[in-house]
């Protein structure tokens, strides 16, 4: 599915990504009559790697063999999942659903940017102005249940996440696809809302399912948002086996798949049976990894990969525990101030909350140092902007000068860091500075305004963070009152859609490619909308232009140019203290695991077990005798 897609739908501490399962055929150069034409492929910018008739991926193995069993595992807070579909709102679905039952029409590349091929679509038909894309549909995709797959069941998929029996994330993701059309059995066509070079990879997302899910034998049909625990009816490569409440979900391959032969399919998914095995928290699923319950593990925390992976498993190499290199773009994520606050309008005041964070002693005290800081919207890729500005964002920017920060037209931001010759003393001094500047002084150790005010700030506060801890503390430092309230994550959720907050963390969603999900975190339209995903509140007519003509960048290196302004733009408006990244994928794994040569570029860990990695048991034919029990 669409990067954004995936990381924003998959199922809760799970992670696994489908890392073949989607994309768009359909050639999307910066030559408009060509990108009309119909194709195999769909790129945003330029040609696709693999042309029409390619084999198989180059980060897969074509022969890999087929067998074994593939144990994962799932920290489920919630103890179980009570319902396999994964579009509804309510209750709590099960793992692994969309990776593996739900196909789309079409899959991303691994070792591209933004370059999708023909899944359940064998041929897509882009309109030159970008208004509409056609899809032919596959004559050999296939339901679960052997029915093909035709025009009207993909029209019957759109329609239905697009109403309101779906989840309110599924509408607003495909909000800018306004109707789908069949033209024929096998045809469908989606109209945009808008022209953009974007869309055609979100219709290209579409999860594909059958008109008879629910469909019960009195042959009354039970409405979508109520299906629970009736087995999906879609093209996937595997089906639920066993459903094991509160322990694991097992699914098991569909004998029948029909996309085997497929070139976006070929090497992959080379298990017989995937388990996902539950554990109440984290220590626990450690533990269970060490003990070997489970196959395969992505770590994240930094102080576990330190120093919890040890032990006679480790030592004879029965798992082994390596570092994998990714191109990922990483997307901002860190702290927020809630602009509509009149305290925090002022960039100012958000830069000197900056300079309060001891980054340097977070990243070794807590991190191990492994992170990265987060310093740009676009991190890990030529999007980010560095150095001075070119003379192509200057052009762009120029014409908002009076409405920019001066520093915009200088060198990049750096941020704030404790290295020596710098020092936290330093920085906290700086941080009065800046609050000086803008109007706040300290008087008898508290922040005040010229009304007399108090800067405070309202937290949560009734869990420990050793993170945020260290934070707290250099505010209190610069005279800020901070008001501790009770940590209520149902209560917060609640607050921060109707934007009732002070203070929030934030990961905004990891795309390719920047789209769609930036006007949905900035466009000034949204700030005051409750629900919106304009949490901070920006309201710039400067950020909309720029997100606006990043989304009609008719090349790559227009693209780039409009990135590197728009990321100046909103790294110096600090309209987040920004935190972390990875730059590398931290795995441990079972030695009878077995991974291509060629490492893909633009993969998450999941991803690419799921999509490319076997069992080396098959290869003798023995793995069948060594299938995995579901505990």
């Amino acid at each position: 599915m669409s990067e954004s897609f995936r990381r924003t739908f998959s199922y809760p501490r799970c992670r696994v990504f489908s890392g073949l399962l989607l994309a768009i055929a359909a050639s999307l150069s910066s030559s408009a009559p060509r990108n009309a034409s119909a194709a195999h492929a769909v790129a945003q910018f330029g040609e696709p790697k693999y042309s029409a008739g390619f084999h198989h991926f180059d980060y897969v193995n074509p022969d890999a063999p087929k067998g074994g069993t593939l144990n994962l595992s799932v920290v489920s807070l919630n103890s179980s999942f009570d319902k396999f579909n994964p579009f509804s709102l309510k209750g709590r679905v099960g793992p692994g659903l969309l990776e593996l039952a739900f196909e789309t029409l079409t899959v991303y590349s691994l070792d591209e940017v933004n370059t999708q091929y023909g899944l359940l679509a064998d041929d897509i038909h882009v309109e030159p102005d970008l208004g509409a894309v056609t899809f032919h549909i596959d004559a050999r995709a296939r339901f679960s249940n052997g029915d093909p797959v035709t025009a009207k069941d993909v029209k019957y998929s759109f329609d239905t996440l697009t109403s309101r029996s779906a989840s309110p994330r599924f509408r607003a993701y495909f909000s800018e696809l306004k109707q789908a059309v069949v033209l024929d059995e096998q045809t469908v066509r989606f109209v945009f809302a808008r022209k953009g070079r974007d869309l055609p990879f979100v219709a290209g997302s579409l999860p594909v399912f059958s008109p008879k899910w629910g469909l019960q034998p009195s042959g009354e049909k039970t409405p979508f948002d109520q299906l629970r625990l009736e087995a999906p009816i879609a093209s996937g490569p595997y089906v639920i086996e066993k459903a094991a409440s509160g322990l694991s979900l097992t699914y098991a391959r569909n004998p029948n798949y029909w996309g085997k032969d497929v070139p976006a399919r070929r090497g992959a998914f080379n298990f017989d049976r995937v388990v996902y095995k539950l554990y109440k928290d984290m220590d626990t699923q450690v533990a269970a990894l060490r003990a070997g319950e489970f196959d395969f593990f992505a770590e994240t925390r930094m102080r576990y990969w330190c120093c919890q992976y040890i032990g006679k498993r480790f030592d004879n190499g029965d798992l082994i525990k390596t570092i994998l290199p990714h191109r990922n773009m990483s997307a901002m994520n860190g702290y927020i101030f809630n602009m509509r606050r009149e305290r925090f309008k002022d960039a100012r005041v958000r830069q000197a909350l900056n300079y309060a964070f001891d980054w340097e002693w977070v990243n070794q005290k807590i991190l191990a140092d492994e992170f990265d800081r987060q310093d740009s919207y676009f991190a890990n890729s030529p999007l980010k902007a560095t150095g001075l500005p070119s003379e192509a964002e200057l052009k762009l920017l120029e014409p908002y000068r009076a409405e920019l920060p001066p520093d915009v037209f200088g060198p990049m931001f750096v941020q704030p860091n404790t290295r020596p010759p710098s020092s936290l003393r330093e920085n906290l001094i700086k941080a009065l500075d800046l609050f000086a500047q803008a109007g706040w002084r300290v008087e008898n150790g508290v922040l005040r305004n010229a009304k007399g005010e108090a800067f405070i700030i309202e937290i949560a506060g009734s869990r420990t963070n050793l993170l945020l801890e260290a934070f707290y503390a250099n505010l209190t430092k610069l005279g800020i009152t901070l008001v501790k309230r009770p940590a209520d994550p149902v209560g917060d959720r609640a607050r921060l859609r109707k934007f009732d907050y002070d203070f929030a963390s934030i990961a905004f969603r990891e795309a390719r490619d920047p789209g769609a999900e930036l006007w949905r975190n900035f466009n000034g339209a949204d700030a005051d909308t409750p629900g919106s995903e304009n949490l901070v509140g920006v309201k710039s007519h400067v950020v909309d232009e720029l997100i606006k003509k990043l989304l009609d960048a008719s090349s790559k290196e227009e693209q780039t140019t409009v990135a590197h302004a728009l990321d100046r733009v909103l790294v110096h408006n600090h309209y987040v203290l920004p935190w972390r990244h990875l730059t590398h994928h931290y795995v441990m794994y079972a030695k009878h695991l077995r991974r291509p040569e060629i490492l893909p570029l633009h993969y998450g860990a999941y991803e690419w077990v799921l999509g490319a990695w076997w069992d080396d048991r098959a290869v003798n034919g023995a793995a069948a005798a060594n299938l995995a029990t579901p505990r």
